[in-house]
């Protein structure tokens, strides 16, 4: 009876929660457009046992983020990428509010699964937020993965923002050309932390 129940074991699917804004949501594209279900694409093509869940909402800030944690917590959640900030800095929300917020996102994934990864999604201001605004901001995310021992991506919209002929008319959204170079942006952080969740005999 062990010898069969070994048998029958096999690598349970972990969970990977993208939480985050417009970005996140694709605004303006099809949901296969946006860069959550580039990065599945990605992860299918290397047959690693992992679900996707976009939980991008247009318009989100991090306290409408921490807002839905409950109930995007009910389900285990094995990596948490956090792309949070940038609706509190366009309306110029207290960069500490912001910071608050995001810290109590992490922790509360934290306390339900311990084991949690976290991944954090850098943002930037536009100039006319001013240069300290702008300055602080910024370090915001590198004092949050450092603090929390996570991974960052130090400006998820490297590369694109700005970029006319890279976002939507609104110059602001990326377009589904600007997806595919951030879900490349993402990947390169978020691929090596999941392939270190691999199982020792697994060929990816």
């Amino acid at each position: 009876m062990v010898a069969l129940s070994l048998t029958a074991a096999a690598p349970a699917q972990r969970t990977i929660l993208f939480l985050g804004d417009s970005i996140t949501a694709g605004y303006g594209l099809e949901l296969a457009q946006a860069f959550p279900a580039l990065i599945e694409q990605r992860i299918r093509q290397n047959n690693w046992k992992f679900k996707v869940v976009n939980a991008g909402q247009s318009g989100d800030t991090s306290a409408g983020g921490l807002n839905r944690m409950e109930w995007l917590l009910k389900n285990r959640v094995d990596v948490l990428v956090l792309e949070l900030g940038a609706n509190d800095g366009l309306r110029g929300l207290p960069v500490e509010v912001t910071r608050k917020n995001l810290q109590a996102i992490i922790e509360r994934a934290r306390k339900l699964y311990p084991q949690i990864k976290i991944v954090i999604a850098g943002m930037k201001v536009p100039p006319n937020m001013g240069v300290q605004y702008s300055r602080d901001f910024e370090a915001m995310f590198v004092d949050l993965a450092k603090k929390n021992n996570a991974s960052l991506i130090p400006f998820i919209l490297e590369g694109v923002g700005g970029v006319r002929k890279l976002n939507l008319p609104d110059g602001i959204h990326p377009t589904a050309k600007g997806h595919e170079i951030v879900a490349q942006t993402v990947w390169k952080v978020l691929e090596p932390l999941l392939r270190s969740l691999q199982p020792a005999t697994s060929p990816g």
